[in-house]
């Protein structure tokens, strides 16, 4: 009895059933302190932009697939591969530039990077950019202020279309010999490589890259292909009855890709088994004039704890209110 009752006043005392705003701070504080270690995070998508080649635009998407604003970046002349890191977009003009955008469509540099033939896809890694000129059968190495580190640091290849980028690995699509070589970068050299990583492709064009899958657009069979990172085939027309699909982008599990013909942007939701378990052809269908590159900002994830917090928050400030 003793014991109960020395627990029941230090109860009083910290505030517990007199004072329930402050036993629900405690447990939020609680919930705070292990929250990151046991509870997930929330990946939260964020906005989507295209490359509008006819419109000559860069256009900004809703991730409910409205239309932000379809000329954020405008005047531009041959608009094609899109990159995005951050608040800054990257952008290939075909045979002019790499140029430099922030996400709000202020111009940084229109020619950040020059002396290109054919730019025709751009991707980025950490402070370093990956830039594919077709004509020339490369693909060159430039830091994201514009420095080359390597014009050729791939060479050889059969006009490469799009590039892709998983850790240390580029995947590079040849439209011309129909394979998707792999190439391991070390510092602005290549360690590794396997060029025919995956043949037998017929106007293959953009790639990307969720987890151990690579998909691949098939533009003469308007179709999306699947393949595993080590080059097997998972599913050669995952997805089809596509319309032009140009370039595509990943965020999640979600898949988007530029149909150019019918001026659309689709979502595709690939579940574990590496089936399609939801689909949207028309994700966004205006606002849209022959979109080609594609990129998706992805916010950082939030902890579930914080959003408990937040509720908590919420919470305590009505119950101050109702009682003021």
């Amino acid at each position: 009895m003793k014991t109960q009752e020395k627990a029941r006043r230090h109860a009083e005392k910290s505030g517990f059933g007199k004072r329930p705003e402050r036993t629900v701070w405690l447990a939020s504080m609680a919930l705070a302190a292990a929250g990151a270690a046991v509870l997930p995070s929330v990946a939260a998508r964020g906005n989507i932009f295209v490359t509008n080649f006819s419109g000559h635009t860069i256009g900004e998407y809703s991730n409910s697939g409205s239309v932000v604003n379809a000329s954020l970046v405008s005047g531009l002349t041959t608009p094609f591969g899109l990159a995005l890191s951050g608040s800054d977009l990257f952008l290939a003009n075909i045979g002019h530039s790499i140029g430099e955008y922030t996400t709000s469509g202020t111009t940084v540099n229109s020619s950040l990077i020059t002396g290109f033939t054919e730019a025709n896809d751009v991707a980025v890694s950490g402070s370093d950019l990956f830039v594919v000129d077709i004509s020339k059968g490369t693909v060159g190495e430039y830091t994201t202020s514009g420095t080359t580190l390597n014009a050729s640091l791939i060479s050889g290849l059969s006009s490469p279309a799009s590039i892709a980028i998983s850790g240390s690995d580029l995947y590079v699509v040849n439209n011309g010999s129909g394979k998707v070589g792999e190439y391991t970068i070390s510092g602005s050299t290549v360690s590794a490589s396997n060029a025919s990583l995956i043949t037998g492709l017929t106007s293959a064009y953009g790639i990307a890259v969720m987890g151990s899958d690579l998909f691949v657009v098939n533009q003469s069979g308007n179709s999306i292909g699947e393949y595993t990172t080590s080059g097997s085939v998972v599913n050669a027309s995952l997805i089809s009855g596509l319309h032009t699909p140009y370039e595509l982008a990943v965020s999640g599990s979600n898949l988007f890709v530029a149909n150019f013909s019918n001026n659309t942007v689709g979502e595709y939701t690939i579940a574990s088994d590496g089936t399609v378990s939801a689909s949207n052809p028309s994700f966004i269908s205006s606002g849209l004039d022959g979109p080609v590159g594609i990129a998706v900002d992805v916010p950082e994830p939030v902890s579930l704890s914080l959003l408990a917090i937040g509720g908590v928050a919420l919470l305590l400030g009505k119950r101050r209110r109702r009682s003021a």
